[in-house]
């Protein structure tokens, strides 16, 4: 469950209206969404909080929409805001020995469960940077498991209503070159390139 940040509204004169009419996502097989209640009045200037509770169905590809209808000088107005939730949102850390990860690792061994992307390192190659990125994207990291101390190694769980997809990933820095490689495997093909795609970015 992830709680957004709170959207904010254009400024309106006093004693114009702005209500908020529902919520719509791209994806409503993928995502159940709860919404509390807001005062359909907003003055000029103000800003109203609006809670989303998001459960993940099953995995998806394309972030979820937030559409905000209001009036402004008597005339309707519609905003469509993308919201900062994606699959990793939904990441469970999981902890492992370098045996069971190995064994895994080779488990998901298909070419559709790997993703692969070589990078150029788009800030400075931090290590504890590198590590802070990781688990804030979701992953635990896993201590002693590759041969080469400088790589990352990370293991975890995408949490569905509708299934667990099971997710190993491991990082090659190459400070000399500057660039990066990274290899994700999942049990599910969709997954494995939208993580990879997604933990890119932060490099």
């Amino acid at each position: 469950m992830v709680k957004s940040p709170r959207p904010r509204l254009p400024s309106i004169p006093p004693r114009s209206t702005a209500r908020v009419s529902g919520f719509l996502d791209h994806g409503r097989a993928q995502l159940a969404v709860q919404t509390k209640r807001v005062a359909s009045q907003v003055d000029g200037g103000a800003q109203v909080q609006q809670v989303l509770n998001i459960e993940c169905l099953r995995d998806f590809l394309t972030p979820p929409l937030l559409s905000v209808r209001f009036r402004y000088g008597g005339a309707p107005q519609s905003l469509t805001l993308k919201l900062p939730v994606t699959i990793n949102k939904f990441f469970q850390p999981t902890e492992m020995a370098a045996q069971d990860f190995f064994q895994r690792w080779k488990q998901l061994s298909l070419p559709q469960q790997e993703a692969q992307k070589i990078f150029k390192a788009n800030h400075p190659m931090d290590a504890e940077v590198t590590k802070a990125k990781l688990l804030g994207f979701g992953s635990a990291l896993l201590d002693n498991v590759d041969p080469n101390p400088e790589n990352f190694v990370g293991a975890g769980i995408i949490q569905t209503k509708a299934l667990q997809v099971g997710c190993l990933l491991r990082l090659e820095p190459n400070a000399q070159a500057q660039m990066y490689r990274l290899t994700l495997r999942t049990s599910k093909e969709p997954v494995s390139r939208h993580l990879c795609e997604l933990l890119a970015q932060q490099f």
